[in-house]
């Protein structure tokens, strides 16, 4: 991986969660990252819940912060070698129109980055409501899989079921896609929702995310990247670690913290409090996964 300006980065960045992106197949974000191979160095961003649509407290910029992730992308003095949004790219609304046309608007916002490749998940406020129509009709597929610079990606969808269960038939598309991998395959999985147990009670969980964590356990090389929580969060099972990304609209409260999961306040003299976004740097040696959270930085 060539190098650049960490300084640099750190000083543009100003909203968002960063970490991968890519295509998903649809005929505006269809270039490939990059074909399977040797393992590279190479570098991702993260977006994650803009909820783009949203409006009143606790954000009064909530229009703003989703462009000014995307000035920060475009003005890296190198750009990421894709980059991936993990979900709810839009709120919630019961008017299917309204819905489309929040994901239009979130579409055109996102093909003003400068970037080859983007990638998109769904949340439950993108695709719980019809099944994930809507969202493929913008963004493509809500599971499938990539390869790039030698690592298999892996984006699973634990949303577009209203009952927040990934289901029969995508576990077993997963057991087959795994079968087809080395032990020591270097494997990252993307999805909204934690697969694990975080706070069920909040729908921080995957009704049978631990049958999709059995099935990588037996892999040497799993990392987990998923959003939903709106704030930074890491969690082992087992060898496998789980990363969650902050959001670009309102920070929510950490588990135990509070009764409810009610968002968190607007702080006036510490505007984009709880907000921001990371880096995450692929090293060969070792297969490590090096996370950089960054604020959200007032304009």
């Amino acid at each position: 991986m060539s190098t650049f300006d960490r300084r640099q980065f750190m000083q543009l960045a100003g909203v968002g969660g960063a970490v991968f992106m890519s295509g998903l197949g649809h005929p505006a974000y269809a270039a490939d990252a990059s074909a399977a191979g040797a393992f590279e160095d190479f570098y991702f961003v993260q977006l994650s819940d803009l909820h783009w649509g949203f409006e009143g407290p606790p954000n009064p910029d909530a229009r703003g912060t989703l462009p000014k992730a995307i000035a920060s992308v475009n003005a890296l003095a190198q750009a990421p070698d894709f980059v991936i949004f993990t979900g709810d790219l839009t709120h919630t609304t019961d008017d299917p129109k309204e819905r489309r046309k929040r994901m239009g608007e979130v579409r055109d916002l996102i093909a003003e980055l400068k970037v080859k490749s983007v990638r998109f998940i769904p949340g439950e406020h993108d695709a719980a409501l019809d099944n994930g129509k809507a969202f493929k009709e913008f963004f493509g597929a809500t599971n499938y899989t990539f390869e790039h610079k030698g690592v298999h990606f892996i984006v699973l969808d634990n949303v577009s079921d209203p009952g927040a269960s990934l289901g029969s038939e995508q576990l077993a598309w997963l057991a087959d896609d795994l079968k087809k991998q080395a032990k020591d395959a270097r494997i990252v999985v993307f999805a909204h929702r934690p697969l694990f147990d975080l706070a069920p009670q909040w729908d921080w969980a995957t009704r049978d995310g631990a049958k999709a964590v059995d099935m990588l356990l037996p892999y040497s090389n799993v990392t987990v990247f998923y959003g939903h929580i709106h704030q930074e969060h890491h969690q082992m099972t087992g060898h496998i670690p789980h990363h969650s990304a902050k959001s670009l609209i309102f920070a929510l409260p950490v588990v135990g913290s509070q009764p409810k999961r009610t968002p968190l306040p607007w702080d006036p003299a510490q505007p984009y409090r709880g907000l921001g976004f990371r880096q995450v740097e692929a090293e060969k040696k070792p297969t490590d996964y090096v996370i950089t959270e960054l604020p959200v930085q007032k304009a």
